[in-house]
């Protein structure tokens, strides 16, 4: 075994244990990593901190600031209210998301509907006391069978 790849090994376990403990989040934690990796020299830095500025990264980051501000300005209670009728029982509640999802995506980036539904689904799953997953893993599937 080469030094660089001690190295990178002595990294990758000290990133896990840091995951697991989760006294920091995560993504300081991916960050340290990278950066404690171009201090050891296996990284360039301009190779480092390249794929930040890939389309799908810069896509990703501005769909998660925009479902941030549609929960801060109310926009998702308004949404699941309209959706979701009061009396709807789990089944319904999911088929209604779910045929949301397909129909939006349609007509959108299917990363940008889930962006858009997933915090209605799990405001919408705490309504109905179920785990989010029984109403997240429906709600992709729409997206994907819509777009």
């Amino acid at each position: 075994m080469t030094q660089d790849q001690a190295v990178i090994i002595v990294i990758l376990v000290a990133t896990m244990i840091m995951f697991l403990w989760g006294k920091w989040r995560h993504d300081m934690v991916a960050v340290g990593a990278l950066i404690v990796c171009v201090l050891t020299g296996l990284l360039k830095g301009n190779e480092a901190f390249a794929g930040f500025g890939h389309p799908a990264v810069i896509t990703v980051a501005c769909v998660l600031v925009l479902s941030f501000g549609l929960q801060v300005t109310g926009a998702v209670d308004a949404l699941a209210q309209r959706v979701i009728p009061k009396s709807a029982g789990m089944m319904l509640s999911i088929a209604a998301l779910t045929g949301l999802a397909a129909l939006l995506s349609a007509f959108m980036n299917n990363v940008g509907v889930l962006a858009l539904l997933m915090p209605v689904a799990i405001r919408v799953a705490s309504k109905l006391e179920i785990p989010p997953g029984k109403v997240l893993m429906p709600l992709s599937f729409g997206a994907i069978l819509g777009g």
